[in-house]
């Protein structure tokens, strides 16, 4: 700088100027060497080029850079610069939300089958988030079975839980008897939640056997094993039944028939009355070591099952004696028996058929070997029991 100052100098000496007069009022103060700069001559860089001067822009010293590359440095001005990588990728989003949607993805299109990837759930063939169920809120979500909303209850379709009613979960639902909750197929609940009972197949507590059938000459009666003595006659291998243990009375205590100890005894056999032209009488049952004769019949002739019922002419101590007994105790019992034919209604007489004591036909006397004729029973007078001595 002090070579430029020297050449203005010695050029003002030489056209005879006051070196401190006029001709450098404009020139710039020392004190401010970058507006000497300015004033002065653009100087080259020594390879035939210009430097364009350093431009002051916001306050911003800008220098040139003619180390390196000799370009200009530009500094931060007020134009913002652009960034082509934020563009690009907005450009690929933008595309990517409109022709490349994967299928399945978050806001894209659901599968054909109406699912999306994992995280994600299928709402008007859109891929959204998948929200937490609510159970009661009255839709369909997550692991839930089902949701009525309001109508969930443990004892409806939809439970409280949002699970579905079932046996075995120890609600009572709807069509069920009974549920206990467990998986106990012979207690009071069976697996199919029904109340147990006789018939249900099911062997329960206090069964013995369960066949599904209300048959009683098989060998499971009323869930019971058929056994002798239970009045039931087990077809096959018993003969008879009459509810004991007892021999003697017709029926042997291993169930078969015997033939009847007439004389003394009442048996479920027919036993004569002694006197009478072909009059028999048996018992449906016996008791009192065989002296006391329960539902008692009478046979005529060929014509069977006559039922005695209470009347002015009935003698029982007669009858007693015609059966081998000493006589009549005092003890007749009285209740409600059928007599539908070819049964029918009794009355002690003497006469008719033949002149000694017998039962008679209640309509007209007369049924040796003929039908009975009157059919009316149920009524409690008919003999329930007789008990001779």
């Amino acid at each position: 700088m002090n070579l430029v100052l020297c050449v203005f100098g010695v050029t003002a000496c030489a056209s005879g100027e006051d070196p401190q007069g006029t001709a450098f009022t404009g020139a710039p103060n020392s004190s401010n060497p970058m507006s000497m700069t300015s004033s002065m001559t653009t100087p080259t860089d020594g390879m035939g080029s210009t430097s364009a001067p350093a431009t002051e822009t916001d306050g911003v010293d800008v220098t040139t850079d003619t180390t390196s590359t000799g370009t200009t440095a530009v500094s931060d001005t007020d134009a913002p610069a652009t960034d082509t990588t934020a563009v690009a990728t907005t450009e690929q989003a933008t595309s990517a939300g409109t022709d490349g949607c994967p299928e399945g993805g978050l806001f894209c299109a659901c599968y054909a089958d109406q699912t999306c990837n994992d995280g994600l759930v299928c709402e008007n063939d859109v891929c959204v988030p998948e929200s937490e169920p609510v159970c009661g809120d009255g839709m369909l979500a997550g692991m839930e079975e089902c949701d009525n909303g309001a109508g969930n209850a443990d004892t409806a379709t939809c439970k409280s839980d949002c699970t579905l009613q079932k046996c075995g979960d120890g609600f009572l639902g709807p069509g069920e008897a009974c549920d206990d909750g467990n998986a106990v197929d012979n207690d009071a609940c069976s697996n199919a939640c029904i109340a147990a009972s006789c018939g249900d197949l099911v062997v329960q507590m206090g069964e013995a056997c369960d066949d599904g059938n209300a048959v009683s000459t098989d060998a499971c009666i009323n869930c019971q094993a058929a056994v002798c003595g239970d009045t039931f006659v087990y077809a096959g291998v018993e003969q008879c039944d009459d509810g004991n243990a007892s021999g003697g009375d017709g029926c042997s205590a291993s169930c078969q028939i015997e033939a009847p100890q007439c004389g003394g005894n009442f048996t479920t056999g027919w036993c004569p009355q002694n006197g009478t032209n072909q009059q028999f009488t048996r018992c449906e049952s016996v008791s009192n070591n065989n002296k006391t004769c329960n539902n008692p019949f009478i046979k005529y002739g060929t014509v069977e099952n006559g039922v005695p019922a209470q009347h002015g002419g009935n003698d029982y101590n007669a009858w007693c004696i015609q059966l081998g007994f000493s006589g009549w105790s005092g003890q007749v019992g009285y209740g409600n028996r059928p007599c539908d034919p070819p049964q029918g209604r009794l009355f002690g007489c003497t006469g008719y058929d033949e002149a000694v004591w017998h039962w008679c036909d209640w309509q007209d006397g007369n049924w040796l070997n003929q039908q009975l004729n009157y059919w009316q029973c149920n009524d409690g007078t008919q003999v329930t029991s007789i008990t001779c001595q």
